[in-house]
């Protein structure tokens, strides 16, 4: 039998185990001492479906294999990566593991290099270390290196990470990262919206700020996005505000559509003010907008209500009927 044909045996006894509960944990124990890192991803994502806690000692055993010539082993972090979602679905309270895959770098080679396989382990392993039994002040520490680190999906986690430990001296950490700056402008609304999920009232004209010209439109654009998630109602008066100010058009859409998710009851009132005072394509974002909104059914006959005043513009009418059709 070929190696290939072995591993889909292996693969579909597994599928089976998922009808067996009674033999499912001696089963699993099993194969999580495969040699073949992907079977044992597999192993893994199921026995964390199953919540079988009992397998917690055979996830680290495995997970501490499979860091020893990790190329070769477990290709992809496959493994790691399935274990410490299994470890993060239980709650697992214990941060070494979470600790040791924090700091993982899988450099394999790839057409033209190399590239680090490791960084959705290490964004995982941030965002878990967030419920182990450790402090907020160790947590943070070990998180600080995440926001400089090489691969942007690690940022991102990271960030994401330090707003759920929902601790204050997370702000701090995430200024210093906003007024540091980031190559990509996505990591930076990340840590935007994170620093606003913290809600500290402070943070919402810090954000602001980079609502000016001089941070360039796509950081703009980060900024505009994260204060339209905010909680607080000064986030919406500073982009209404800004609504009455010098923004290009691409700006503009931005700022309608991301009022889209907004939490805010008076966001959706605003977006209707739009659709009343404006025209033409500003007009047809704001429908756009209110469509997407979590308060569209309650604002849908005052929506078709403007719309039907607006006789002489009939593509109003179309964008009501596609958007909420």
């Amino acid at each position: 039998m070929s190696g290939k044909a072995a591993l889909e045996k292996k693969i579909e006894h597994l599928r089976l185990i998922r009808d067996s509960p009674a033999t499912a944990e001696k089963d699993l124990r099993r194969a999580l001492q495969d040699k073949n890192g992907f079977f044992v991803s597999k192993a893994a994502a199921l026995a964390g479906e199953l919540h079988l806690t009992a397998l917690t000692a055979d996830l680290e055993t495995a997970f501490e294999r499979f860091l020893q010539d990790p190329v070769k082993t477990d290709p992809q972090c496959w493994a790691k990566i399935a274990i410490i979602k299994a470890l993060r679905q239980w709650e697992h309270k214990d941060p070494q593991i979470f600790l040791s895959g924090l700091t993982h770098v899988q450099r394999e080679p790839v057409w033209g290099g190399e590239a680090d396989t490791a960084a959705p382990l290490r964004g995982s392993c941030a965002i878990a270390l967030v419920q182990c039994q450790l402090t907020d002040l160790e947590i943070l520490t070990h998180l600080t290196a995440g926001l400089a680190d090489p691969e942007k999906t690690v940022r991102l986690d990271t960030a994401s990470a330090i707003a759920a430990l929902n601790s204050e001296m997370g702000v701090l950490l995430l200024r210093l990262k906003i007024l540091l700056g980031d190559s990509e402008p996505e990591v930076m609304g990340q840590c935007f919206v994170s620093l606003l999920d913290l809600g500290q009232p402070e943070d919402i004209p810090f954000v602001a700020r980079f609502l000016g010209r001089a941070h360039g439109e796509e950081i703009q654009a980060e900024a505009i996005a994260a204060l339209a998630q905010a909680k607080a109602a000064p986030g919406l008066e500073v982009l209404q505000k800004a609504w009455k100010g010098p923004l290009s058009t691409v700006l503009r859409k931005t700022l309608i559509l991301s009022l889209a998710g907004s939490p805010l009851p008076s966001s959706a009132d605003f977006l209707l003010s739009v659709l009343d005072g404006e025209s033409g394509e500003k007009a047809e974002w704001a429908i756009e907008s209110l469509a997407s909104s979590r308060y569209r059914g309650q604002v849908e006959e005052r929506v078709r209500a403007l719309v039907e005043r607006r006789e002489s513009e009939p593509r109003l009418r179309e964008a009501f009927s596609k958007r909420f059709a």
